[in-house]
């Protein structure tokens, strides 16, 4: 029984160790030293590169380290059938919910303004609307969607999430798939987008959608790069239909240096950190859900890969 992890080279070293520590009875090996490579049962990546994973012809599953697993479906060669699992958490959830709130309540109290009026000296007193006359849409409702709705529904504002299919969450109204997307967007002041990124929902933040919100509306991406138009935000930035966008992932990471998001005076650039999994913590959920897999039991973190998460 032999398990394979790919991670970033500066932390490999680290991850081996803490997965020996976790998994005694399995042989925990790094990605660039394998072994016999038929030995291969699991599979714990991030980021694995085109056509690696079709190297262990034995593998029995693949666990991503990230709730995410469109960096795992990128590959052309991923081997069939092989079942996935996503690695979830309290901690990324928590992380995620602080990090909505954070930029939610930065846009509803307008703080780029009174920080850019700092800047100049001016003494600039902004009256915001109390947040239950601030309305939020949640673009996708699964755990960490729904617990940031109820985060935010907590704090009083007016909550309404958009999803594939019908969500019955208190304080947040739902909105349910192409039909309810034009009445989900025209209510929105400050959308968030926490979608899974699937050939659905690829590239969704877009001139149409952006075009359907109020104008002076603001974004908050904490989802995946490859759901915004990178060209078409900046448009309906520079046209002053969107007026800030809040961008934590994007299509190239790290963003080139040359990227105009850097300099946008409405953008501001966070560096992938919204809900980083912690090592601790997120190999403690791996080797639970390992366990599961191996024994026969139920893992409630393997994917439907019929959708895509």
């Amino acid at each position: 029984m032999a398990l394979i992890i790919r991670v970033g080279p500066a932390r490999e070293q680290w991850w081996l160790e803490h997965m020996r520590s976790l998994l005694p009875d399995i042989d925990c090996r790094l990605w660039n030293d394998p072994g016999d490579v038929s030995e291969i049962d699991i599979a714990v990546v991030w980021k694995p590169p085109a056509g690696g994973l079709k190297r262990f012809p034995n593998l029995r599953a693949i666990v991503s380290i990230g709730a995410g697993i469109d960096h795992v479906l990128a590959d052309p060669d991923l081997p069939k059938n092989v079942p996935i699992i996503r690695t979830t958490g309290g901690d990324l959830k928590i992380r995620m919910r602080e990090y909505v709130v954070l930029h939610v309540l930065r846009l509803h109290r307008r703080l780029p303004e009174i920080e850019s009026a700092q800047r100049r000296q001016e003494w600039l007193q902004i009256v915001s609307p109390p947040a239950y006359q601030r309305r939020i849409g949640l673009m996708g409702l699964g755990d960490l969607g729904a617990d940031c709705g109820r985060a935010l529904a907590g704090l009083g504002f007016d909550v309404a999430g958009w999803s594939r299919r019908p969500k019955v969450i208190e304080g947040i109204k739902s909105f349910v798939g192409q039909d309810g997307l034009g009445a989900f967007l025209e209510r929105t002041e400050i959308l968030v987008c926490l979608l899974p990124l699937t050939p659905l929902t690829e590239g969704i933040l877009n001139a149409d959608l952006f075009a359907r919100l109020p104008r002076g509306a603001s974004i908050i991406n904490a989802a995946r790069g490859g759901h915004l138009v990178d060209n078409h935000l900046l448009s309906a930035l520079d046209a002053g239909q969107i007026a800030s966008a809040t961008l934590d992932v994007f299509q190239i990471e790290p963003l080139p240096e040359n990227h105009p998001f850097w300099a946008h005076p409405r953008v501001l650039v966070t560096p992938h950190v919204a809900s980083l999994i912690d090592p601790v913590t997120g190999g403690q959920a791996i080797a639970a859900n390992v366990r599961r897999f191996l024994a026969g039991e139920p893992v409630p973190d393997l994917v439907d890969l019929t959708q895509g998460y």
